[in-house]
């Protein structure tokens, strides 16, 4: 049994686009290509592809991913593990679901909220190495600490600024605007005042953060999740908006 590279993608809620560039890497070859050029994957594919994702969910970059997948060649072993760390995950979420449901019962009730009932299952530093890895431990502690430093009114506020700008960019990516149109270079402006909130954005990180948006499929799913090829017009107005601005 064999599925197309389009069947797979929308199965793996990722693009034809993202599956393509993991064969670039070495990540996931097609089991078979037809005479038509299409790209078609068997069983071992899916568990393959199942691993990587799994992997990507665990904050893992690609190169990292490639070395667990060259080191794991015993399929089984592997998935024995993927099911621990999810069964962890699971748990983890658990104590997320009733950490607000206690909350919300106490609020109600108007009884005292204790920390450790609140924050149960709550861990902000799960990306912790992989920022430090990216960026420096310079960067991870400095944005660690500008966090927590937010009430939960500026975090919600926050985040709700960077989903209106990755909306205004689906929208526009959905109208077929250019990158270099002024329409989008006013978004790309409102993402890099964004950025600035926690850092001085240089040509270079927004260059390569745009970059990263399209390379790194959690982010590119983020923004696609907007409309298809979302991501790659971010991509290209930061780039645009860095040669011109910074």
């Amino acid at each position: 049994m064999e599925w197309s590279i389009q069947e797979i993608a929308k199965k793996a809620g990722t693009t034809s686009r993202t599956l393509r560039y993991y064969g670039e890497l070495g990540l996931l070859e097609p089991s078979r290509i037809g005479a038509n050029g299409y790209r078609y994957y068997d069983q071992a594919a899916l568990v393959r592809l199942q691993r990587i994702l799994l992997l990507r969910e665990l904050g893992l970059s690609l190169p990292a991913v490639g070395e667990v997948l060259e080191g794991q060649r015993d399929t089984s072993a592997a998935l024995r593990t993927h099911l621990l760390l999810l069964e962890q995950e699971r748990e983890r979420i658990g104590r997320q679901i009733a950490a607000v449901k206690t909350t919300l019962h106490k609020t109600e009730k108007g009884e005292a909220l204790m920390a450790e009932e609140v924050l149960d299952g709550f861990d902000h530093t799960r990306y912790e190495e992989e920022v430090s890895r990216r960026w420096g431990r310079d960067a991870y502690e400095q944005g660690d600490r500008w966090w927590r430093s937010l009430s939960a009114e500026e975090k919600r506020d926050f985040m709700d600024r960077q989903a209106a700008i990755a909306r205004d960019f689906g929208r526009a990516a959905h109208d077929g605007l250019a990158a270099d149109s002024d329409e989008v270079q006013e978004i790309a402006r409102r993402h890099v005042a964004w950025l600035s909130i926690t850092t001085a954005p240089s040509k270079e990180y927004v260059t390569g953060l745009g970059q990263m948006y399209v390379d790194d499929p959690r982010f590119t799913a983020t923004y696609d999740q907007h409309g298809e090829g979302t991501a790659v017009l971010v991509r290209d107005a930061m780039k645009t908006y860095a040669e011109r601005n910074l």
